[in-house]
């Protein structure tokens, strides 16, 4: 049998079976103090796909920091078969700051694919491009609401991508959400370079939240298994198909004041249900917020004080009341289940 090649990247040769951590160069701070994007390897032994799993595209959104930390830890990958890309942490100028943004002020993920003479976030979404996507078959990025704000774990999909559909199902996020491809992100730069990417959604900015980090590392484990890359001791299955939605909706405060919500994320409401009241301070002046479609809340605001416009419940339409209460249903069992431990955090 032929032996496997080896995998390069950024100047290091990692042999079949090897695995380890390449610090590929970005830039530099104001001090000088180098600034480095942090990828590790792990090389199969036998053949199969490279895929690569990112997070802090945006730096404040760290739960998927955690979820790739949990993978990098998982057993199952120690038997892999192909090459596992996993990036922690694509924006450290973000991350450091507790910031979204690049210190630019530009989103990283509206500056794909990047050019390498460019600003500071097109030279680092061009190094992205070039040593991460070019290599891959597949990505999965993984991302959070904004600060202030929270997502049910959710899948993003190109529609009409019947492969993201297979993954997405494999996946088993409790919705799949059909999203067009925006312009400069990193999802329409890498499917226009051919590496189709599954974009997870879940938690708040600067938070953690242990349901959504089981469920991210859930999902990419049954990706790696669906390709082949992993076996299925200890991956864990799906008992409730996704729930697939093709639009979903924002409601959005009728006036300034004090929000009181009624229902939060991964609740089943229907048209005309009263989810919440903004008030004045007084409560002179009250109006009810209404749902305008039958859905699954897939994510809210955590303020309580809000403007006028502000953007409140972001529900997901749903197929049918049936399908919608058996998501929600095993939505409420993977919360109540016991938190997974790493090993050496079992005393």
């Amino acid at each position: 049998m032929t032996k496997r090649a080896a995998f390069e990247i950024g100047g290091k040769t990692f042999e079949p079976g090897s695995d380890g951590i390449v610090e590929l160069p970005v830039s530099q701070m104001p001090d000088h103090t180098p600034v480095t994007m942090a990828v590790h390897v792990f090389h199969g032994k036998r053949p199969g796909p490279v895929v690569f799993v990112s997070a802090a595209i945006h730096g404040d959104e760290v739960i998927g920091v955690e979820v790739v930390r949990r993978l990098l830890r998982a057993k199952p990958i120690e038997r892999l078969a192909g090459t596992l890309l996993a990036v922690p942490i694509v924006n450290s100028f973000g991350f450091i700051n507790h910031s979204r943004y690049l210190p630019d002020r530009r989103d990283l993920n509206r500056c794909f694919p990047g050019h390498p003479s460019g600003s500071l976030a097109a030279r680092l979404a061009h190094i992205f491009m070039t040593e991460i996507v070019a290599r891959s078959d597949l990505g999965i990025d993984l991302h959070s609401a904004a600060i202030r704000r929270e997502n049910l774990p959710q899948i993003r999909l190109t529609p009409g991508n019947a492969r993201l559909a297979e993954l997405g199902r494999a996946f088993g996020a409790p919705v799949m959400l059909q999203s067009r491809l925006r312009d400069g992100s990193l999802r329409h730069a890498a499917e226009e370079m051919g590496c189709d990417v599954l974009l997870y959604e879940a938690g708040e900015g600067l938070r953690f939240d242990e349901y959504a980090a089981r469920a991210g590392l859930s999902g990419i484990l049954r990706v790696m298994h669906k390709l082949g890359m992993i076996g299925a001791r200890g991956v864990p299955q799906v008992k409730t198909p996704p729930l697939l939605s093709e639009r979903s909706s924002w409601l959005r405060a009728p006036l300034g004041g004090l929000l009181r919500t009624y229902r939060t994320i991964g609740d089943y409401v229907t048209e005309g249900e009263v989810l919440g009241v903004v008030a004045d301070p007084t409560g002179d002046v009250e109006e009810e917020v209404l749902s305008e479609i039958e859905g699954i809340i897939i994510g809210r605001t955590n303020m309580p004080v809000v403007n006028e416009g502000d953007a409140l419940f972001h529900i997901a339409l749903t197929p049918s009341e049936k399908v919608a209460e058996a998501v929600v249903g095993e939505m409420s069992a993977q919360r109540e289940a016991a938190p997974l431990f790493d090993e050496d955090e079992i005393i």
